[in-house]
């Protein structure tokens, strides 16, 4: 059955977020190629950025599949004895930081390659620790280069991009960088009683933009993957929200269900 959300589902901010990312990415790829075919091509890029992990999400660590973000090995507990013989060795669990690989699309011109749009959906790496700087440095590549830039952020936590202006209360976001504008961007607030918008993706200076249906995006994934198998709606999400938010989500659920969630 369809999200009981008319747009960002919070429930797969959550343990789902990893497959949700890889999913849209690649239905992103495929609404947006035949639109800027034949001049360019659109696929999907992978890199890779070293996460940090925060405290609850270990705390949160409930799933069966591997998390495609960089977990942190709880260090062993020790108890240091007062009599322990000088110069012998203690044993403790060292810190393994695995890589957190990271699609994006990426809209080159046929023949010579030239990179002229990256879209960019935003995960936890991207938005804190050392995972945030490594993406605001390639994120400063990409706008020194004049490329356009498009950043989708569906997850309330976590810092959001740089802007010089603060952005209005929302929990969500798309951000558009077309070169040649200076340092302005186009923002999208996004709540979440409201569907993800359509956004004009650019290309090269004096094209028209071409349009990707963020909201048909996300429902297809839900719809063809049957998340709706992996959530369960009478439990609380895995964000907080407001108390807006929560009696929207209520009223959503009870509609659905015929159940409110858990505050």
């Amino acid at each position: 059955m369809p999200s009981p959300f008319p747009g960002m589902d919070p429930y797969l901010e959550g343990w789902l977020w990893p497959t949700i990312h890889s999913q849209l990415i690649s239905e992103y790829a495929r609404a947006l190629a035949p639109l800027v075919a034949p001049r360019y091509t659109a696929f999907t890029s992978e890199s890779v950025l070293i996460d940090e992990v925060e405290e609850a999400d270990l705390r949160n660590r409930y799933r069966a599949i591997p998390d495609v973000s960089v977990e942190r090995v709880r260090e062993a507990s020790v108890q240091y004895s007062a009599g322990a013989a000088a110069g012998m060795p203690i044993r403790v669990e060292t810190l393994l930081a695995d890589p957190h690989r990271q699609l994006s699309i990426e809209i080159r011109s046929v023949g010579e390659r030239r990179l002229v749009t990256a879209l960019e959906l935003l995960s936890p790496a991207n938005k804190r620790g050392s995972g945030r700087l490594q993406y605001l440095a390639k994120r400063d590549r990409l706008l020194s280069a004049d490329v356009n830039l498009i950043e989708i952020d569906l997850l309330r936590s976590g810092e959001r991009i740089p802007s010089k202006q603060p952005l209005p209360a929302a929990p969500y976001f798309v951000f558009r960088y077309c070169a040649g504008d200076g340092l302005a961007m186009d923002v999208w607030p996004i709540q979440l009683a409201s569907p993800l918008p359509t956004v004009g993706v650019p290309l090269s200076a004096g094209e028209q933009h071409v349009p990707v249906d963020l909201q048909l995006a996300l429902s297809t994934v839900y719809d063809a993957l049957r998340y709706d198998l992996a959530i369960d709606y009478a439990e609380p999400p895995p964000v907080q929200l407001t108390a807006e938010e929560t009696a929207f989500a209520n009223r959503r659920l009870s509609a659905a269900f015929g159940r409110t969630v858990a505050e």
